[in-house]
């Protein structure tokens, strides 16, 4: 029964972090464009195929891994757990992204060929907690060895979110040095928890009789735990759930309103610097929303901890608690700030194609360079802190077909976080595919985090 309790604690703290650090100013794919929209892109148009132009699934945990607990070495489980559990802070946090790109489209506007207008639409799912240890170890350990040392509810802190994002993007050249682009979003939020600024304690200390008699103090408790779009699924199953989320997919859900913004600036022929802003915005929630939160004060006095009753007595203690510290259902509404992106980057290109001995570009491109290193920096904003990344990159074009990115990247994670992605170009068909974590994919469960994106495009230069 322990271990089942740390591990509620543990994957119960789902999270996630956006970074597409091999996608990120690759402006070969059209999909950079969502990341910038001012990226340096030379297409005539482009289309995604349908459900298939971008999947990206990403997954993390910061603080431990798997083969933490259940790796073969002989030791005790319940001891492998006690030391995960010890070194686990309430900083860190499993993390969890999923995306999938419905439609796909962009053209260059006739009347202006150094204008490209880009839209779309995508799924995502957005879920973000952290490790509430506090309490994992108070139900996993007890109180014993804890006295007069305040359990913070505070520690609890999380949101999951599914919505569905339409966006058009407009992309401008200024001149020759400087590229320019903005993207407007409307969102559909299709489900939403989240629970935040969580206070108070819960502490047990020894009553100055002794004898073994403890007082279990909650105090000044607050905590609350907003939804949108669970109330109507509570009774709901199956298809009627399925049904249901696809109706508030297609704007249907509660709507917010969004914007990118980025841009590409050329210091000369060779040397770029880029940076972009992305989900500058917020979601109104009014449809099915449910707000739950408890607040209040309890002492309770007795030779037992509350979390070891049972029967009766667990009953009498539940219906004590729930008086001193009443649960209250409310409906109002509420906002949310979407979670802010930034991205930057340096780039040095070299070894440019002239002399015609490689065939190593696609009808209507322009005579590229064929390599080029730098350096991305990435920042997520999160409920406790921002998550930061910083990555070197190398970029390598193969003959006319084929065009690499591989990059090192140093996050919450890892240290040594290796990414791959490989874009193929064959006529106007493309296909793309991306790793990242790739040292670790020879034994998932020591990875700390892993990450997955391909898809297939239509691409006319």
């Amino acid at each position: 029964m322990r271990i089942v309790i740390f591990f509620i604690g543990l994957w119960g703290c789902l999270g996630y972090s956006q970074n597409k650090e091999t996608l990120y100013d690759f402006t070969d794919l059209p999909q950079s464009l969502l990341l910038n929209p001012g990226a340096d892109i030379n297409f005539d148009y482009h289309a995604g195929v349908p459900f298939l132009s971008q999947f990206h699934v990403n997954a993390g945990l910061r603080g431990a891994s798997i083969y933490d607990v259940f790796a073969d070495d002989g030791r005790d489980i319940n001891d492998k757990i006690e030391n995960t559990l010890n070194t686990l802070t309430s900083n860190d946090y499993l993390t969890l992204t999923q995306q999938l790109e419905l439609i796909s489209f962009g053209w260059e506007s006739k009347k202006n060929k150094n204008i490209y207008f880009s839209g779309g639409i995508y799924q995502e799912l957005d879920v973000i907690g952290y490790f509430p240890k506090d309490f994992v170890v108070l139900a996993y350990q007890g109180n014993r060895d804890f006295l007069n040392q305040p359990f913070r509810f505070s520690t609890i802190n999380g949101s999951v979110e599914l919505l569905t994002t339409f966006h058009f993007g407009y992309t401008k050249k200024i001149n020759k040095k400087l590229t320019f682009g903005a993207r407007a979003k409307l969102y559909s939020s299709m489900f939403h928890i989240r629970s935040a600024k969580n206070k108070g304690t819960f502490t047990t200390v020894e009553t100055p009789e002794g004898n073994n008699v403890y007082q279990h103090i909650i105090s000044n408790a607050d905590v609350t735990v907003r939804t949108s779009g669970y109330a109507s699924l509570k009774d709901k199953e199956g298809k009627d759930i399925v049904n249901k989320l696809i109706e508030r997919a297609f704007l249907g859900g509660n709507l917010g309103l969004g914007v990118d913004i980025g841009f590409t600036h050329k210091i000369n022929e060779q040397l770029a610097i880029t940076g972009s802003a992305n989900d500058l915005g917020m979601i109104l929630y009014t449809k099915d929303v449910e707000t739950y939160r408890a607040r209040g004060n309890y002492v309770f006095e007795g030779f037992e901890t509350p979390i070891q009753f049972s029967g009766q007595d667990a009953q009498n203690f539940l219906d004590e608690l729930e008086e001193a510290v009443p649960l209250d259902t409310l409906s109002t509404t509420y906002i949310t700030m979407r979670p802010l992106k930034l991205n930057s980057s340096v780039r040095y290109s070299f070894n440019r194609y002239d002399d015609g001995t490689c065939d190593c570009y696609l009808e209507g491109e322009k005579p590229p360079y064929m390599d080029a290193i730098g350096v991305q920096l990435f920042t997520q904003f999160r409920p406790k802190r921002p998550q930061y990344a910083a990555s070197l990159f190398y970029y390598k074009r193969f003959f006319n077909f084929l065009r690499t990115k591989l990059t090192y990247t140093i996050d919450d994670y890892s240290y040594y976080n290796i990414g791959f992605l490989a874009s193929i170009h064959i006529n106007k068909i493309n296909f793309y595919i991306s790793g990242n974590n790739l040292l670790e994919y020879t034994n998932l469960a020591k990875a700390r985090g892993t990450s997955v994106q391909l898809g297939f495009n239509f691409i006319m230069r």
